[in-house]
């Protein structure tokens, strides 16, 4: 079965804006600033990334995960995966 993977580039923005997050976050600590300030900032990465995993993870489950459904041994596997891709991202 040839994987038909769905396009993730609509995330490349708010990874960038990310990336840019981290700079700040970073030229905080250079700066000495206050810890709650840091922290803030850290909060907000936190939450803009855990934005970006939800997205991909829709995806998946609306193309990848549905088109398993074919095949009761494809639809298996794929149940599995996601059992374990769940249990990794307990939080």
């Amino acid at each position: 079965m040839t994987k038909n993977i769905p396009c993730h580039k609509d995330d490349i923005p708010r990874l960038n804006r990310i990336s840019g997050q981290i700079e700040g976050v970073k030229k905080m600590i250079e700066e000495g600033r206050y810890c709650p300030e840091i922290l803030s900032q850290l909060r907000a990465v936190r939450s803009a990334v855990k934005s970006v995993e939800v997205r991909i993870l829709e995806r998946h489950l609306k193309h990848c995960v549905a088109q398993s459904f074919a095949t009761d041994k494809e639809k298996d596997k794929k149940i599995d995966e996601l059992l374990a891709l769940f249990n990794r991202y307990e939080d």
